[in-house]
């Protein structure tokens, strides 16, 4: 699978007092890219939501590499796939100019808006495996 890329740019209100990218910043830049590549794939998540179905995210492994500071343009490079019946996992990587600077492992599945956990919808599994 060719990896999905995704630009950001780092503000100012992205920093913290020491002028780097804040810790959990890295977080918000790789849903984005997660949830473009959702839209890319054509899953709409509102319309998921009407029919009773959620993305909710139950493990994220993190590694902090080395600091973004602001104007940097980055990059959220993202591989994924259907891990199981009910497993959608990422693996998601910040880079700068190919550097590494944030790595991290995502699981996702799916669950009803109540909470109730299901396997992954067969036209969402058809959409990853593309």
């Amino acid at each position: 699978m060719t990896p999905h890329r995704f630009p950001i740019i780092v503000y100012y209100e992205d920093t913290d007092m020491a002028g780097v990218v804040y810790y959990a910043n890295y977080l918000r830049y790789i849903e984005r890219a997660r949830s473009t590549i959702v839209e890319e794939m054509g899953l709409d998540q509102n319309a998921m939501r009407e029919k009773d179905i959620v993305f909710v995210i139950t493990r994220v492994e993190a590694d902090y590499i080395a600091p973004a500071r602001m104007a940097d343009r980055l990059e959220v490079v993202t591989t994924h796939q259907a891990a199981s019946p009910v497993r959608w996992t990422f693996d998601q990587e910040v880079q700068r100019d190919g550097q590494v600077l944030f790595r991290a492992h995502v699981v996702a599945v799916t669950m009803t808006t109540e909470g109730k956990s299901m396997r992954l919808p067969a036209e969402i599994r058809a959409a990853i495996a593309k």
